[in-house]
């Protein structure tokens, strides 16, 4: 990977820009959850219904985060960021005056194309600012936009919406992509595309297996957590017994954990990012275990949504293992991860949501968030042995 030139405000300015659109981007995909019940009605479809807006974004990230990489591969990171917070700024900006549902369905997928494929190139682009053994730290920082914005962004959007309308939280997405965009404009370092690089050289780091394994820890793995997190609320108020005033200090718990973990964990990933990647599993399979017991009351149940938060640095510590596996062609892989965890966004709370359906009851999502974790744990098993075997897809460099 090409060591690039600070900026000329420093190191810690050009993460906070791509930090910024980590902000506009984590800001619009949970807020929009918590706004259905106000497009809902304006646009003239019940809740279920409306939900498909939430799955056509994840269906834009999913989507986009290959495409996009791939096709970009010839342009200078810089540019890729610009063109990606553009797209973003545009497909926000589009939902904030959509006419109908099915016009905002469109939106919402395009303006998920960008998604995975932003965080991608701005996890390359922050790893080459520093030195190899601070690289998951300076992922991590980039990745804190995402977690504060699951504790300021989120709630504010959702007071938008609230006060004066659902249209005007996307617009305010709009404006923090825009900042974002100029931002990155003024302090991210000028660089230039690889020699080599091309859209073939990007698909051959699939060849790797240890890509793969990476892959499907993060989409197995992280399915707990959002299994959980997606029927939260509605815990809180059908079996904790709170009132919905309670549920955003719950949620920001969580958020708080995910902002300290992106803090704290990257320095330890730094100094052995797979046994890091293996221990957030199993951290991850106990804070869930415990869901059913902790969401009987409001101390223990927030305490428990602070401490699975914290496994969400798993994000941050595979995006690191993708750019060790993956060769020079970093930027399809670093991408994927998006993608993988878009599918455990889909995978986790559909699993919820069956054993919800059997009757088993709320809590036990934690027991499914429970299984999900252990079986990413499970894949991590596999990579750590197939890596001990001699796979020739893990750079000597990436063991140091």
């Amino acid at each position: 990977m090409e060591k690039q030139n600070a900026a000329p405000g420093g190191i810690g300015l050009v993460l906070f820009a791509l930090a910024m659109g980590g902000f506009a981007i984590g800001t619009t995909e949970f807020a929009t959850m918590s706004l259905l019940p106000f497009f809902a009605p304006d646009l003239r479809i019940d809740e279920p219904t409306a939900g498909n807006v939430i799955s056509m974004y994840a269906l834009g990230v999913v989507i986009g985060a290959p495409v996009l990489a791939v096709l970009t591969a010839r342009l200078a990171r810089r540019n890729v960021l610009l063109l990606l917070m553009a797209l973003f700024a545009a497909g926000n900006a589009l939902s904030a005056f959509a006419p109908s549902y099915h016009w905002l369905l469109v939106f919402r997928f395009l303006s998920g194309l960008p998604h995975g494929a932003y965080f991608g190139a701005a996890a390359v682009v922050a790893a080459s600012l520093v030195p190899f053994h601070k690289r998951t730290q300076a992922v991590g920082k980039m990745f804190l936009g995402l977690t504060v914005a699951t504790v300021i962004g989120v709630p504010l959007a959702n007071w938008l919406g609230q006060a004066v309308g659902w249209r005007w939280s996307f617009g305010a997405v709009t404006v923090l992509a825009i900042v974002a965009f100029s931002m990155v404009a003024w302090f991210a370092p000028v660089d230039h595309p690889a020699p080599k690089a091309s859209p073939l050289r990007e698909l051959d780091s699939l060849t790797r297996g240890q890509v793969w394994l990476t892959l499907a820890i993060g989409a197995i793995g992280f399915g707990g957590l959002f299994a959980v997190y997606t029927y939260t609320a509605t815990t809180l108020m059908e079996v904790t017994h709170v009132s919905p005033a309670f549920v955003p200090l719950v949620l920001s718990a969580f958020g708080l954990g995910l902002t300290i973990g992106n803090i704290v964990v990257p320095r330890v990933a730094d100094r052995a990012i797979m046994p890091t990647a293996g221990g957030l599993l199993l951290w991850s399979s106990v804070a869930l275990a415990v869901f059913p017991w902790a969401a009987l009351n409001i101390w223990t149940v927030t305490i428990d949504a602070f401490l699975i938060g914290l496994g969400g640095a798993l994000a941050t510590v595979l995006q690191t293992r993708l750019m060790d596996v993956s060769g020079e062609a970093q930027a399809l892989p670093a991408a994927l991860n998006h993608s993988a965890f878009n599918t455990a966004n889909a995978v986790g709370p559909w699993l919820g949501g069956l054993a919800i359906s059997a009757g088993y009851g709320w809590t036990s999502t934690g027991w499914v968030g429970c299984g999900l974790a252990l079986a990413g744990f499970a894949v991590w098993l596999l990579a750590v042995t197939a890596e001990g075997k001699g796979d020739r897809s893990v750079p000597r460099s990436a063991d140091a």
